[in-house]
């Protein structure tokens, strides 16, 4: 299915994560700069994580695998400017051995500002690619519906 005229995550289960844009994250012009919300979204997937049990300094420490960004593509539809307050919403699409795809929309009100697709793949300590461990898996799977 195409996701150009698609609402933002039809399918599955979505995290929500509110954004203040403030004067740091904006160009002279007052208009986020490209760069920050990927910064957005890492904050994103990072707290989605966080509520289901996966936070990333536990996963390192307990299990010795951290989450490193793979891809990311992103379609930028329109900007967001100082003051605004944006939602970005994220959605497991896609499970794998070693790798998770996520859908992320940046959103004001329901303006769709940013779309992004992310591949995140799973390392070990020393720089390897490694399969998911089992745990992670389960719990990644129980918090979607779509896979």
């Amino acid at each position: 299915m195409s996701t150009e005229h698609a609402s933002p995550h039809p399918e599955g289960r979505e995290h929500r994560f509110p954004v203040r844009v403030y004067y740091e994250d904006t160009d002279a012009g007052g208009v986020v700069y490209h760069a920050n919300y990927l910064q957005f979204a890492e904050r994103a997937r990072t707290e989605m994580l966080r509520e289901h049990g996966l936070a990333q300094s536990r996963i390192s420490a307990e299990l010795g695998v951290f989450f490193v960004l793979r891809r990311c593509v992103a379609d930028f539809l329109a900007p967001a400017r100082l003051d605004d307050y944006l939602v970005v919403t994220s959605r497991l699409a896609d499970l794998r051995g070693a790798s998770l795809d996520l859908d992320q929309v940046v959103m004001r009100d329901s303006l769709e500002l940013v779309r992004l697709r992310v591949k995140l793949a799973c390392m070990s300590a020393d720089g390897r690619a490694v399969r998911l461990p089992e745990s992670v898996r389960n719990i990644l799977l129980e918090h979607s519906s779509n896979i």
